[in-house]
């Protein structure tokens, strides 16, 4: 029996340490005072007053001030002057004014208020909470967190001392020697100097050059991104993304999925599968299903490569757009193929390389080189450079051909109107009867320069100079091989169609906008255009005579 009894005074002798050292750990103890006075409130509830020098402790932390309101039946503290919290060693956080509840740990601190965590960062703001247990300091009235790279400020704000992260909203404005960033949301880690964007953020370099994100992160000490969405803005472009990598140091920035590249001046587009902008030489690139729109006067020139490079440059006669592997281009007045394109923006040309094939209405165009002026955000001139080659087809399968050293054509509101031949000019019309069904012979003209007017894309007139040499070859003597000047290629199948380039659910698209398709007849037709044709003209059935008869005039 004495036994049990031993048994039970021990364990309530323990239940009572234990309790007790509980206890003692969640009291706020005051260690130093230079006087102590007290009281009792107006609620009858007694305090004491330390003043001069005043020091709590509570387990780590350490509280020093002024003065002090001590409440030690409720744990509580009210401090004045120069306040200063100590949390462990990385902790200190000084203000004017603070009440501190030993209970929950909570720390209210107002007017000044400093945050510190060793050589981290420093948060500077009038309103502060922080929840010891938790390890994290609010704000909710402004505040600004400084580190030795960023300085970070919103409107509300909190700190997670075990995560090193910093949360901020409303009105966020981030700054360093680099960039200006402002965002609605964001999240910093002070410890790996990655900034976390969570809505629509916009940072602006010190370039000027402006990038827009929706989602990702960006490392401020490598100055790298990885975004899930965004955007970025250079002088001359503006380009976004699915998924947008960027690498601040070298200026070098990668977009993939989804990319499209718009020009600020040039009324381009630019769209493809994946991208890099290289800031740094001025230099972006866009492969994969990469597809280019320009818009003209009256409709849009879209182009297709394999890969589409743009240049940009402070001398804007260096700025230029190439494309490079299986070129395409389509314009409802002009369609072509080439292996590689260059685009001069200050001159409005575009030149096409390597076996570079035209269409313009009926009538196909190839040369060793040919580049295309553009006036008023239409074609004026194209020009064919050695071994030029006009091959059309009439309504019986004839192919009228013109071939020349050097050829211009000449263009008016999207029509072909002249094309001069310079040098070894060469040509076969095939003359057919009145109703178009039968051919009656073939003109042959060996020429140096010939000069071929047409009316509504069809050859009208032809005109030779320096002693033409001519001659009409009826059917019945017509070998095939006559038919045929050397180096005629018929290359029809090879007409890129505007279906094809943009795949059939974009194209399904752009028919639905009736607003953006050309009139078949544009208004405002030129005066010298409507004084050789009337209404009657305008018949399908008449445009396809007038084309076919060829008037011969040799200076």
């Amino acid at each position: 029996m004495a036994q049990i009894k031993v048994k039970i005074a021990f364990i309530f002798l323990l239940s009572v340490t234990v309790g007790g050292t509980a206890l003692a750990q969640k009291k706020v103890e005051l260690k130093r005072a230079e006087n102590l006075y007290g009281g009792v409130d107006e609620n009858g509830e007694s305090f004491s007053s330390p003043v001069g020098s005043v020091v709590f402790e509570q387990n780590e932390t350490t509280i020093y001030c002024d003065s002090a309101i001590f409440y030690e039946s409720t744990n509580a503290i009210q401090a004045f002057g120069r306040v200063k919290i100590t949390d462990g060693d990385s902790v200190t956080i000084t203000s004017k004014r603070l009440f501190y509840d030993g209970f929950t740990k909570k720390a209210e601190l107002r007017e000044n208020v400093v945050f510190t965590k060793l050589d981290q960062l420093t948060l500077y703001t009038e309103f502060l909470d922080y929840y010891r247990n938790q390890q994290e300091a609010q704000y909710f009235n402004g505040g600004k967190l400084v580190d030795s790279i960023n300085v970070l400020t919103s409107e509300k704000g909190y700190y997670r001392v075990n995560t090193n992260m910093a949360s901020f909203k409303t009105n966020v404005v981030g700054t360093n020697p680099d960039y200006t960033l402002e965002s609605d949301t964001l999240q910093y880690n002070t410890k790996t100097k990655i900034v976390y964007f969570r809505d629509k953020t916009t940072l602006t370099d010190v370039e000027g050059s402006v990038f827009n994100y929706e989602e990702g992160q960006y490392n401020t000490r490598i100055k790298r991104s990885d975004l899930a969405s965004g955007e970025i803005e250079s002088i001359s472009y503006t380009l976004t993304g699915d998924q947008l990598f960027l690498d601040d140091i070298r200026k070098y920035y990668t977009a993939i999925g989804n990319v499209e590249m718009i020009s600020k001046e040039q009324d381009v587009i630019i769209t493809g599968d994946s991208s890099f902008y290289d800031r740094k030489n001025g230099l972006a690139k866009v492969y994969g299903n990469a597809l280019m729109k320009k818009i003209m006067q009256l409709d849009t020139l879209y182009l297709t490569a394999d890969t589409l490079v743009a240049i940009e440059n402070e001398d804007p006669s260096k700025e230029r757009i190439l494309a490079y592997r299986d070129v395409k281009i389509f314009k409802p007045d002009l369609q072509g193929i080439c292996d590689s394109l260059s685009y001069i923006s200050v001159d409005s040309i575009i030149y096409f390389y390597n076996d570079p094939v035209l269409w313009t209405g009926e009538n196909q165009m190839t040369a060793d080189s040919i580049n295309v002026e553009i006036a008023n955000n239409t074609i004026d001139k194209l020009n064919m450079r050695v071994n030029s080659f006009v091959v059309s087809e009439d309504s019986i399968s004839n192919y009228n051909q013109i071939k020349g050293r050097n050829m211009v054509a000449f263009f008016n509101d999207g029509e072909i109107k002249k094309v001069d031949v310079d040098g070894n000019g060469e040509s076969l019309f095939f003359a057919l009867d009145e109703t178009d069904t039968y051919m009656v012979g073939m003109n042959k003209i060996i020429c140096s320069n010939i000069t071929i007017n047409f009316l509504l894309n069809k050859a009208d007139n032809i005109s030779f100079y320096i002693k033409p040499d001519a001659s009409f070859i009826p059917p019945h003597e017509l070998k095939s091989e006559d038919t045929r000047l050397k180096g005629f290629q018929w290359r029809h199948e090879e007409k890129p169609l505007l279906a094809e380039m943009l795949g059939e659910k974009q194209h399904a698209t752009l028919e639905i906008d009736e607003e953006t398709k050309p009139d078949p007849i544009p208004e405002g037709l030129p005066e010298k255009i409507e004084k050789k044709i009337n209404k009657e003209d305008l018949k399908p059935d008449r445009l396809q005579k007038k084309g076919k008869k060829l008037k011969i005039n040799e200076n």
